[in-house]
């Protein structure tokens, strides 16, 4: 029986780069945001690959939940990395029976680099908020597995993953720090646009502060997510 694990994750995070660390793992199937053509048919967003993803993935988010998250696979644990404003519209019971991670990143350094690739940012694009009411749901529903803060894990990749697995119950393997440089077969067809920088990577790179100044309608942004994520580091693995 296959125990499936959502890493809900905002835009701009780290969130590839520990998709990769897992699925150097012999016991898990490793999944690339199985509802992504689900949230861009609904949400009408113009991202870059737009086409590609509606061509390669189902657009119904009830049967993603049913054929894909929920599917048994051949190996005792799947992990589906998850852009959480992913989830909009979609009921969430169905997190009653998966295990699920929260990734969260500074409000800052992800308008920063979301700001890079998309010409409008707005709070909904960053995903924070959305993660706030996902962290309120989990916690009501006991389904809440671990918090993850993309800076701590960065400072500390062998201390927090090894927290995160025994939050998971699952062992921490040493060979989830490193992988091979260049496109992966876990990668969704939008890769090309989006994973330029991890497909340099061979695992997870140092972490390094931003000092560039927002304008004023970005900093706008990172001020009203700024509440949401600094309750979201509450409850972050130290």
């Amino acid at each position: 029986m296959t125990t499936p694990i959502c890493l809900w994750s905002s835009p701009r995070n780290i969130s590839t780069a520990l998709m990769y660390s897992f699925a150097q793992r012999s016991d898990m199937t490793v999944i690339d945001e199985p509802l992504y053509a689900y949230f861009l048919e609904r949400s009408g967003a113009g991202h870059p690959g737009r086409m590609q993803v509606l061509g390669t993935q189902s657009t119904d988010g009830n049967r993603v939940v049913s054929d894909v998250i929920l599917k048994e696979y051949p190996t005792p644990f799947s992990l589906h990395k998850q852009m959480t404003h992913h989830l909009d519209g979609l009921e969430k019971n169905f997190l009653e029976k998966t295990k699920n991670v929260l990734l969260i990143r500074s409000p800052y350094e992800i308008v920063l680099s979301y700001a890079k690739v998309m010409n409008r940012v707005t709070p909904a694009d960053v995903g924070i908020p959305q993660q706030f009411e996902l962290l309120q749901y989990l916690m009501k529903t006991n389904r809440l597995t671990a918090v993850v803060d993309a800076r701590t894990l960065l400072l500390d990749p062998p201390s927090i993953l090894k927290q995160l697995c025994d939050k998971l119950e699952i062992p921490f393997m040493e060979k989830m720090l490193h992988w091979k440089a260049g496109p992966r077969k876990e990668d969704g067809v939008w890769a090309e646009f989006w994973y330029s920088n991890v497909h340099k990577s061979t695992g997870f790179q140092q972490y390094k502060a931003k000092e560039e100044v927002l304008p004023p309608n970005l900093q706008q942004v990172v001020d009203e997510c700024q509440p949401y994520y600094d309750t979201l580091l509450n409850y972050a693995l130290k």
